[in-house]
C-alpha cells in the first residue's frame, strides 16, 4: 500500500553485491506523527462545532496538520539504511532521492548511542566515523536492536578479510 524505496536496484550484482541486513527505522519514529494525526482529526471534527462561516480554519489547519503527519510518517517509512557484504548506505527521501554509501574499507569505527529511552523501546543510533567525515551516513538514527546491528556489520567487515583475523599472541 505504501511505496517502497526498493533498495534492490541499487545493489552492484555483478560484483555479487547481497544485502546482509535492511534497517527500517524503530517504531517510536512514527510516534509523533500519529499524535499529529490524531490532533489533526480532532481539529478537523471541531470544524463541525464551529460557526458556518469560520468553519473553514480549523478545516484548513486539519487538513494541513494531517498532511503534514502524512508527509512525515512518508519520510520516516522511506527512509532505510542497508548492510551488504561490500558497503553500508542509506537512500532516504520521499519524491526526490538521496543514495549516501560507504565502502565497508571506510568504516573506521561504529559508536552505538543507546539513550535511556532507547534501551527501554529497544533502539539506538549509530555514529559512523570514517577517512571523510563529511558524508550522509555519520548518524543513523533510530535503528531498532542496534547491538545485533552492530555485530552484523562487524560480522561483513571480518568475513570479507578487511580486518586481520585475531591471532593469539604469547608473551614470554
Amino acid at each position: 500500500m505504501l511505496p517502497d524505496p526498493d533498495i534492490r536496484r541499487h545493489l552492484l550484482r555483478e560484483e555479487g553485491e547481497v544485502i546482509v541486513d535492511e534497517v527500517r527505522h524503530h517504531w517510536v519514529v512514527f510516534v509523533v506523527p500519529v499524535i499529529e494525526a490524531t490532533v489533526a482529526v480532532a481539529v478537523l471534527g471541531a470544524s463541525a462545532l464551529v460557526r458556518v462561516d469560520l468553519a473553514w480554519v480549523p478545516l484548513a489547519v486539519g487538513l494541513a496538520l494531517l498532511g503534514h503527519a502524512a508527509w512525515r510518517a512518508l519520510g520516516e517509512h522511506m527512509d532505510r539504511f542497508v548492510i551488504t557484504n561490500m558497503r553500508v548506505f542509506r537512500v532516504h527521501g520521499v519524491f526526490s532521492r538521496q543514495l549516501a554509501t560507504m565502502p565497508l574499507t571506510r568504516i573506521l569505527d561504529i559508536t552505538v548511542r543507546r539513550p535511556l529511552q532507547g534501551r527501554v523501546l529497544g533502539y539506538g543510533h549509530f555514529c559512523f566515523e570514517s577517512a571523510a567525515q563529511e558524508q550522509g551516513l555519520r548518524d543513523i538514527r533510530f535503528v531498532g536492536r542496534p547491538d545485533e546491528r552492530d555485530l552484523s556489520i562487524q560480522r561483513v567487515v571480518q568475513r570479507s578479510g578487511l580486518r586481520g583475523r585475531r591471532q593469539d599472541q604469547h608473551y614470554n
